[in-house]
């Protein structure tokens, strides 16, 4: 029995959330097109006949503008420390730069093998991956080169079987059918959190944060569930509330289908918008949103 941590790291938007819920077979982590998706360490449980992966999905690694940002890579960097094993993703399609090698620079002491994963190869030729792997080669020893598609599921089952491979022996962490050590509550509010980043102009999505008040289940096992989105500005509020409240209704509507799939009963979705000024660069309402190392 082969069991361990294997942490997914890279720049932001290069697909590791795709990547970990492929895996996984469940929306564990949010997924949109916005870069910084992802802001604290999200564990997925991958387990079958040869064993056990925990797969922990991390913020992009940037050089961050405010004390969230700075948080998103102290959770990912933090990391390598932790794990067995690291998945560095890159995306071929978009070149090297300093932002790859602002990554590189982190993961070069590090003391455990790094698989280099190069994701969205049905977007290019052979020729192009071939290009798009030298850059990084020359940069540092990979342990292994995996070329994939984490959204259509491509090389997935040599990536795992590889990192069986270099994974020790070990018990099973988690029983066999969780998929994740997050609380409903938590990915109840980061469903929402996706769904307001969709919807919303490019302007609002950084400076959301969703905190779940109330979350408890009625008669009937109907779940009631009292959520807040917070905002930066006023602006940004009228922006999530919409015009005669549109916009925040179809939030509302769209993020309830998804924890309702999740939870598998009827939910009741009673959901509010509040400013916080500037809150992240305040240590306490990241404390209070859940953004503690």
């Amino acid at each position: 029995m082969k069991s361990g941590f294997v942490s997914i790291v890279g720049r932001p938007n290069v697909g590791k959330s795709t990547l970990m819920n492929t895996i996984i077979g469940a929306k564990i982590a949010i997924v949109t097109e916005k870069p910084q998706t992802t802001r604290t360490r999200i564990q997925g449980i991958h387990t079958c006949d040869d064993g056990q992966i925990i797969f922990i999905d991390t913020p992009g690694i940037h050089k961050p503008q405010h004390r969230l940002g700075e948080y998103m890579v102290e959770v990912s960097t933090r990391t390598f420390d932790e794990v067995d094993l690291i998945y560095y993703m890159t995306d071929v399609t978009r070149p090297f730069g300093g932002g790859e090698q602002f990554v590189i620079n982190h993961l070069k002491d590090v003391s455990v093998p790094v698989f280099l994963l190069v994701n969205k190869i049905d977007l290019v030729s052979a020729a192009e991956i071939e290009e798009f792997v030298q850059s990084f080669t020359s940069q540092m020893q990979f342990s292994e080169v995996i070329p994939l598609s984490a959204k259509h599921g491509t090389n997935m089952d040599k990536m795992l079987q590889l990192t069986f491979d270099s994974l020790p022996e070990g018990p099973l962490y988690y029983p066999e059918d969780d998929l994740t050590d997050q609380p409903a509550s938590f990915i109840a509010a980061e469903l929402i959190r996706e769904k307001a980043l969709l919807l919303t102009r490019d302007e609002v999505p950084h400076s959301l944060a969703v905190e779940i008040e109330e979350f408890k289940q009625q008669s009937g096992g109907k779940v009631y569930l009292r959520a807040v989105i917070y905002t930066e500005r006023d602006s940004q509020k009228g922006i999530i509330i919409g015009k005669n409240g549109q916009m925040l209704k179809n939030i509302g509507e769209q993020s309830r289908k998804d924890i309702e799939k999740m939870l598998d009963t009827e939910v009741y979705l009673d959901l509010w918008v509040k400013v916080k000024k500037n809150w992240r660069d305040s240590e306490s309402n990241l404390n209070q949103f859940g953004f503690r190392l």
